[in-house]
């Protein structure tokens, strides 16, 4: 798979603002926003990061959403269980 053929995240948790579980994703930051968002990623505690399929993106972000939602609302979910909810969307290893 090329690259333009994924799309880079990472979510992790606010550590200055509201300490709630936000996304990022890195491949579709512009130079208005890219800096900013950067630095507010850098800045909270890293809790997951990979690659969705660009194929279908939009769904693989409301799975995404949905998460965040999720532990957000005070669920306790863990890397598997981020990578088990994306599995169609996560691009091959290979």
């Amino acid at each position: 798979m090329m690259e333009a053929d994924k799309v880079m995240f990472e979510i992790y948790r606010e550590s200055t603002y509201t300490g709630k579980y936000q996304v990022v994703y890195f491949t579709e930051l512009n130079e208005h926003n890219k800096e900013y968002e950067i630095n507010r990623a850098m800045s909270g505690e890293h809790f997951y990061d990979g690659f969705i399929k660009n194929y279908r993106k939009d769904e693989a972000k409301e799975i995404i959403d949905k998460l965040l939602k999720r532990m957000n609302d005070g669920e306790k979910l863990t890397a598997t269980d981020v990578e088990a909810a994306l599995a169609k969307h996560l691009p091959d290893s290979k």
